[in-house]
């Protein structure tokens, strides 16, 4: 049994990952939040999961290294500065760094690289997404994966050809750029669709998040397979054997 640790554990998050850590025949080795003995939670595990806040990446990774214990991180809202810090990090530990864990968004990210890898730049890409009026980031990590998949599928760069706002007299769309549309209201867990857009024809890869369990599901499942990896990035992608 994997011995898992928590960073961001009071949270609703952190309670639904400790239910899957019981769902899943795990130990729950602790939790910790700001002014926590984090040294102390890294000593007593096989694997941290970090859903914690951007701010806090820096101490969690050196925590993290420090003990030698690999960490998967699903916190959102990063900068290009925090996905250093994880390639610093995977120098010594296996870091996953993901901005879901979701299975379903994993296997839909895969679904959109296929999509827009067969079809030509005359298909326009629009990702939409819904969350909760909570959210503070947008577009949201799952929403950038989703783009990220896209344009890796195009073998474009995605900051280069990404619209996340259109407003007033914005003139004709640009042809490949991967457009963005986030909506924020009620209590949504999160709901993603990328609509592939051709003449006369048009379509929708969606996935709907119902409950938060599934991410923490699927967090524990990353932390399960995570153990005794070598030192170095990994995604998703590779829990379910599609990378």
């Amino acid at each position: 049994m994997a011995r898992i640790g928590i960073i961001g554990s009071a949270g609703r998050m952190g309670a639904a990952l400790i239910e899957a850590i019981a769902a899943a025949g795990e130990v729950f080795a602790g939790g910790v939040d700001q002014g926590g003995d984090l040294a102390a939670l890294a000593a007593a595990s096989d694997v941290l999961v970090d859903f914690s806040a951007p701010a806090a990446l820096e101490g969690n990774l050196d925590a993290a290294v420090a003990a030698g214990v690999p960490i998967v991180v699903g916190t959102t809202g990063l900068e290009e500065r925090h996905h250093w810090l994880c390639d610093a990090a995977a120098e010594n530990i296996a870091v996953l760094q993901t901005g879901n864990t979701s299975l379903g968004v994993t296997l839909l990210a895969h679904l959109v690289h296929e999509a827009a890898s067969r079809l030509g730049e005359d298909w326009d890409i629009e990702v939409v997404e819904t969350h909760h009026r909570m959210k503070v980031d947008a577009p949201s990590g799952t929403a950038l994966l989703l783009g990220e998949a896209a344009a890796k599928g195009r073998g474009i760069d995605l900051a280069a050809h990404s619209a996340r706002g259109r407003d007033g007299i914005t003139g004709a769309r640009v042809r490949g750029e991967i457009g963005f549309a986030s909506l924020r209201g009620g209590s949504v867990a999160g709901d993603h669709t990328v609509q592939f857009l051709g003449n006369s024809e048009r379509l929708s890869l969606s996935h709907l998040a119902e409950d938060r369990s599934i991410f923490a599901r699927g967090a524990v499942r990353a932390g399960e397979w995570l153990v005794g990896k070598a030192p170095g990035r990994y995604q998703m992608a590779q829990v379910l054997g599609l990378a």
